[in-house]
């Protein structure tokens, strides 16, 4: 069962030329457009299934600052900003609250690790405060226990997956620009060395510049460019349950088990960290990228089946740009969840909060992140084709920090000052390998 989405009409044609083309309808793709757009640019959005469909309406909906890589808080700050600047602008409730995030645990190397980033985060000027035992047990009133210690981060909130990506989509079109659903981008055209145009299942877009913002997708489309992307996904499991409970945390993450208040009153449960490894050709050829942070999660890591492999969104396959592609045969990346997983969830949630047994099961559903060997983002506008810049990699962060990321990347096509700093999230750190001749594997 996919995740529940709000659904959107957007475009049906498709412009002749842009200024430049957003490949890929979700958190980050549509942000980016929505900045661009803004900007008074001629911005043309492609989706091959529809807006959200992926990841972007599968994660939990958290927008945190509290536990992020060094490299990306930043970004995480300025993304809380504009959560709300983009809420007052759109006039439309994209879900986003600041109602903070709860974190608990009984385990010590845990709360000493809690500490250790709040003592740099408070150096950052991150409002972050730990909890004794006593407040821990206070804010964590509703599951009847006592623990050792937790963190409090009030500025952070949630916002809500169903509806955030497809309201900013139909806000780009106000702003001017064209969005269109069942489009998928099959290719670049180049002229000169530099990208002239982007070739779809529906034509020939004339554009300057183009950005890959494809999610999962993002490497197999790099490759039959012979750009060198490292990437591999992992399919993560989740519930949500039917409104109904009250007196819950609105965010609370423990080992076992994090709850999340859904924008319609029910609540999304999953297990933090528990995913599945679905083997896919490309995941394979970039395998000894990702062996370190295998080796670190292997107690979390579950070997998968073979529905990525199916679905063909990490494949190494050429393929031409006047027949249908992967995307094309997949429209929408909607894989089934580990029904052990969605079980031992819902168990844990519901002995973690007894007040979760008196709702009952909503939805389940699948999701694939796609994660790059160091966890944080490739956003890069010098990756070997000028005026093609990629936005992909988010590894799990995505949807929260996604108005930073499409900012930032809007700041790199207009080439004006970049809302944050950028050497981070170069593609060159993972060095400058290319991926050969691509195959029919």
């Amino acid at each position: 069962m996919s995740a529940p989405r709000l659904a959107v009409t957007t475009s049906d044609t498709l412009p002749p030329e842009a200024d430049c083309v957003v490949i890929g309808g979700g958190i980050v793709g549509v942000c980016t457009a929505y900045w661009l757009a803004r900007a008074g640019h001629k911005v043309v959005l492609l989706e091959k299934g529809v807006i959200g469909g992926e990841q972007s309406s599968r994660n939990w909906g958290w927008c945190r600052q509290q536990n992020r890589d060094a490299r990306e808080l930043p970004l995480s700050t300025k993304s809380l900003d504009l959560w709300e600047r983009m809420g007052a602008e759109i006039g439309d409730s994209l879900g986003f609250r600041r109602c903070g995030l709860l974190y608990l645990s009984n385990d010590e190397a845990e709360i000493e690790g809690w500490a250790k980033w709040g003592r740099f985060a408070r150096g950052e000027g991150i409002d972050t405060r730990m909890l004794g035992a006593e407040e821990a047990a206070t804010r964590g009133a509703a599951t009847g226990r006592r623990w050792k210690g937790g963190v409090w981060s009030p500025t952070d909130g949630t916002a809500d997956p169903a509806r955030a990506a497809p309201l900013i989509a139909q806000a780009v079109e106000k702003l001017g620009g064209h969005v269109v659903q069942s489009c998928a981008a099959r290719g670049i055209e180049r002229s000169g060395g530099r990208v002239s145009a982007v070739v779809t299942e529906r034509g020939t877009v004339r554009t300057p510049s183009a950005v890959v913002a494809g999610g999962a997708w993002a490497a197999s489309f790099l490759r039959q460019l012979g750009i060198f992307f490292p990437q591999a996904s992992a399919r993560s499991s989740i519930l949500s349950v039917a409104p109904g409970v009250t007196g819950l945390p609105d965010a609370l993450h423990t080992r076992p088990v994090t709850v999340t208040r859904r924008a319609d009153g029910g609540y999304t449960l999953a297990t933090s960290g528990r995913a599945n490894l679905d083997p896919t050709p490309g995941a394979i050829l970039g395998m000894r990228h990702f062996l370190p942070m295998f080796a670190r999660r292997w107690r979390v890591l579950r070997p998968g089946g073979t529905q990525a492999w199916a679905a063909g969104f990490e494949t190494r396959k050429r393929w031409a740009l006047d027949r249908p592609t992967p995307m094309e045969r997949t429209r929408i990346l909607d894989p089934k969840p580990d029904a052990t997983v969605i079980a031992q969830t819902l168990e844990r949630a519901r002995a973690l909060m007894p007040e979760l047994k008196k709702a009952e099961v909503q939805a389940s559903w699948g999701g694939y992140i796609d994660s790059t060997p160091d966890g944080v983002p490739v956003i890069d506008a010098d990756i070997g084709i000028p005026g093609l810049v990629l936005a992909a990699g988010l590894s799990g962060h995505g949807f929260g920090i996604g108005p930073g990321v499409g900012h930032l990347v809007a700041d790199m096509v207009l080439a004006r000052t970049p809302v944050t700093e950028t050497a981070q999230y170069r593609l060159a750190r993972f060095g400058q390998s290319q991926w050969g001749k691509v195959s029919d594997f």
